[in-house]
């Protein structure tokens, strides 16, 4: 079956909006899922990314993984979080051991994804963070659908 993709947005209205919005998306995650994290800086990207790992049965204090380039979290879902803000090109990811972590199973969250965009598996769910307002943001899920489809609903 050939893929098309479905767009679902969602409009918040406070950081701890956009954290929820990252918690509820971790219920309808499968192992092994790629999420690329589009958006300025500001944007809300690592508050989305808290909220997922909430979601994903992690304790751990997340933050941006700006100057280690990768952080990883334990919980009932392992969660990867890069920060490509660094790094100028996907050849540079993989240098680092990309392949590796797409072996692991884990939910793999990147930020600054446009950096990267050549790395990702054809299955990656982009997620598109925008300022709205001073602290409203949309949040626009682009994910494939189908029989291959990676989320419920």
């Amino acid at each position: 079956m050939k893929r098309r993709n479905e767009i679902m947005t969602i409009c918040t209205h406070s950081e701890s909006e956009t954290e929820q919005a990252g918690y509820d998306l971790a219920a309808c995650l499968p192992q092994g899922v790629v999420l690329a994290l589009y958006g300025d800086l500001g944007a809300g990207k690592t508050a989305f990314t808290r909220g997922l790992a909430r979601g994903l049965g992690i304790s751990a204090q997340v933050t941006s993984p700006t100057y280690t380039i990768v952080n990883e979290y334990e919980g009932d879902m392992s969660l990867i979080h890069f920060d490509m803000y660094r790094l100028g090109s996907a050849e540079e990811l993989f240098e680092i051991g990309w392949e590796d972590y797409l072996r692991r199973g884990a939910v793999i969250a990147v930020e600054w994804s446009e950096r990267v965009e050549d790395a990702f598996p054809p299955e990656t769910i982009r997620i598109q963070i925008e300022k709205a307002g001073e602290t409203a943001r949309r949040i626009a899920i682009d994910r494939p659908t189908g029989e291959e489809s990676t989320l419920c609903g």
